[in-house]
């Protein structure tokens, strides 16, 4: 059955199927992504592979999966409604680790393996679920009304560890028995815990490390009190919650840390002096695989320095193995491993403008850089020390594709490994020797596949063929592929863009440009969108035009692409998006008059500087969780980017939403989760009143209880269609 839809008298009539994509569908399940598994390990023993993977009943409840490569078969595991009934209510600090995680879904939702790969470990509603290989069932090692977080198994897997009560925590796991590593955590102080810029902005979710003979744990203290308290409120459906919270804006203090190193056998603790200078952040650590030596990575509180040192146990001094400096800022990775012949390591570095890898040896001496070029490196993703191999993913051929590549410790030229198109994650077996495989296009849901480590592929682990048993095969009869090109900016800088154009022109069309725009981020490549990337099938099947650019300021193109927003944040990510519009408006199928935009986030932040900076440019825009005023965000990220506040005064100005009202000329929607602890509710607030102020007409959609992310399938549902209804009212002619 067929019918019409039309958007106006210039617009697309558009003849649909019945199974033209709703948004209603885009969060039923089954997903139409079809069987995506996530959180894939290959275990040490190497002899299979685990996963989570959603129920078809409810794709966002994990239940725990293996795959026994010897038989080629998968089995379920441990089901999560047998190990947890109903629904858990997680404590305030587990939903705020989960959203900066953003981990989402219910059930088994992370698990571990122990290194000798005998046990596996995963944590449910607050306890922890313990699972030995040929025992049947998994035995309960947590069961309290105190809500345990970060529980982790130690490295030979006689222990757990967990925080409780801001508290550090050991369990023998044979014995059961406890002991508390540290005593004097609660109110300001914090002990083995990851403070709030270290788990939102740094990417460090812990605050314990053990060493690898268990003979000694790592840990911070954290002292919130110079921390300023602001009052806000969460405002839920039936109550409001005024909340007091630590939170460091820019310019304001930030918690004190120190580090500590005790002795598991005895108590003994010795505490790692961290220089003079107490305003600094504690970005990383890691052990030395002798178990004598703690490094970990000290940053200035301008992040344009970023020290690595070494804490030696025995004689209590330290010396710092390198240092990574900056005119403008230093950015943290995680790609960092030191090799077990105990005398190197290998070390990713921006040093020569692209994200490359370097090898050093454990005294902090440079020995040769891996990898060169004109583009990055993502990620470090395995050693092979017995051969000597190098397994990394990069941009080699293209920024819009995440491939697998292999070096040596010689530096020799990187060979490419993955060959099917698209965005590649990797995940390898202890010693290197097989790795698995998720892979997939903007037009191809995850695959999973299990390699040998020279890149050939042994089996699917799921191979998501869209045949005509997949949730998406209904809907691949109106599926539009999209274009990929580059156009010039201003400046003559190539910028990426990605376009989606009805399949049937007809006259004139309104166009949506989806963007992000800040740093740490890529919106236009070769991968699956996810419920987003549906979303954008839906506004085609519309006959939107839908088109995003990678302004400068974002991510996998070097950091000189990275480095114009330095004290000037919403200005040349804006002039990049006009350069954008600009193009458009060459496209003759394009209306120049209904081009909106929209974004989340960073995101909401460009929608309303566009809107108010470049009104001729985009006629409609919608602004999710946008930052209004940079003042109002945290220390580690703000002032990385912006400097600070009391010294960059100027920049935070110009930087603000705010001076820029008046250029405001179409309709702008705004809508914010209003117990967001992130992107607070009262960036939005702010800006409602400065516009009613101003006599300018705005439109809201506030989520009550929601956070940053704005999660739930209902709420995803109803925000979905408030963005498009917008769209479609506003540029209906």
């Amino acid at each position: 059955m067929k019918k019409a839809l039309v958007l106006g008298a210039l617009m697309l009539t558009n003849t649909v199927s019945a199974d033209t994509l709703t948004i209603e569908r885009i969060y039923e399940s089954p997903s139409l992504a079809g069987s995506s598994p996530r959180n894939l390990q290959v275990a040490p023993d190497g002899k299979r592979v685990t996963y989570l993977q959603g129920k078809q009943s409810d794709y966002e409840q994990l239940d725990l999966w293996e795959y026994n490569i010897a038989s080629g078969q998968s089995r379920l595991l441990f089901d999560s409604d047998d190990l947890a009934s109903g629904e858990t209510e997680l404590s305030d600090e587990e939903k705020a680790r989960r959203e900066r995680m953003r981990l989402s879904g219910t059930g088994i939702v992370s698990y571990q393996w122990s290194a000798d790969g005998k046990a596996l470990l995963f944590p449910m509603g607050g306890d922890v679920f313990y699972h030995q290989l040929g025992t049947k069932g998994a035995r309960q090692l947590l069961d309290t009304d105190a809500f345990e977080t970060d529980i982790k198994l130690s490295p030979k897997g006689n222990y757990i560890s967990y925080i409780r009560d801001q508290n550090l925590y050991i369990k023998h796991i044979v014995s059961g028995r406890e002991t508390a590593i540290t005593t004097a955590g609660g109110g300001n102080i914090k002990y083995g815990m990851a403070e709030f810029v270290a788990q939102e902005e740094m990417g460090r979710m812990t605050g314990y490390w053990w060493s690898p003979d268990e003979s000694y744990i790592a840990f911070t203290e954290v002292d919130e009190t110079p921390v300023e308290v602001i009052t806000r409120s969460e405002i839920y459906a039936d109550d409001i919650k005024m909340i007091e919270q630590k939170y460091p804006k820019a310019g304001t203090p930030n918690a004190t840390i120190k580090l500590a190193v005790q002795q598991i056998s005895n108590g003994e603790r010795q505490w790692i002096d961290l220089g003079e200078e107490q305003d600094i952040y504690i970005a990383r650590g890691k052990w030395m695989p002798d178990s004598e030596h703690f490094t970990y990575q000290w940053q200035s509180r301008d992040q344009q320095v970023l020290a690595l040192r070494s804490y030696d146990i025995s004689t209590q001094s330290q010396q710092t193995l390198l240092t990574e400096q900056s005119d403008t800022w230093v950015n943290l990775h995680d790609d960092f491993t030191f090799l077990q012949d105990g005398e190197h390591f290998i070390w990713a570095s921006e040093r020569d403008g692209f994200k490359h890898l370097y090898l050093y040896t454990n005294a902090g001496k440079l020995v040769r850089q891996l990898t060169q070029g004109e583009w990055v490196v993502d990620e470090l993703e395995a050693v092979d020390n017995a051969n000597a191999k190098v397994y990394f993913t990069g941009r080699k051929d293209t920024p819009l594709e995440r491939h697998l590549y292999v070096t040596d410790l010689g530096g020799s030229a990187p060979k490419r490994l993955t060959e099917r198109a698209g965005m590649h994650g990797i995940s390898f077996s202890q010693d290197a020797s097989i790795y698995v495989d998720s892979s997939s296009t903007v037009n191809r849901p995850t695959q999973v596949s299990l390699h040998k480590a020279t890149g050939e592929q042994l089996t699917w682990l799921e191979e998501n063929a869209l045949d005509e048993n997949h949730p998406l095969t209904a809907y691949k009869d109106d599926w539009v592929e999209p274009e990929f090109g580059t156009l010039k900016n201003d400046a003559g800088i190539d910028l990426y863009y990605r376009l989606y154009k009805p399949a049937k022109i007809t006259g004139k069309h309104p166009v949506i440009v989806y963007l992000y725009g800040g740093p740490h981020a890529q919106v236009v490549n070769n991968g699956w969108g996810g419920n987003r990337g549906l979303l954008m099938q839906h506004w085609v099947s519309k006959g939107y035009v839908v088109f995003s650019i990678d302004n400068r300021g974002s991510n996998y193109r070097g950091k000189a692409f990275e480095e114009p927003i330095y004290k000037a944040m919403g200005s040349v990510e804006v002039d990049d998006q006009v350069a954008g519009v600009k193009f458009l408006r060459t496209l003759d199928y394009v209306d120049p008059e209904r081009i909106g935009v929209y974004g989340h986030s960073y995101g909401g932040y460009m929608t309303i500087m566009s809107m108010f900076k470049a009104g001729d440019y985009f006629k409609a825009g919608v602004a999710g969780a946008p930052v209004t005023t940079w003042r109002l965000y945290d220390t580690h990220y703000t002032e990385r980017y912006m400097g600070n506040p009391n010294t960059d005064s100027e920049a935070y100005d110009s930087s603000s939403v705010f001076p820029y009202s008046d250029g405001l000329k179409g309709p702008l929607l705004i809508y914010h989760g209003m117990a967001d602890d992130n992107v607070l509710f009262t960036h939005s607030t702010k800006l409602y009143k400065h516009l009613q102020d101003n006599a300018k007409p705005f439109e809201v959609m506030d989520y009550p209880g929601k956070k940053h992310s704005i999660r739930g399938k209902q709420t995803g549902i109803h925000l979905y269609h408030t963005i498009t209804n917008f769209f479609d009212k506003h540029f209906a002619q």
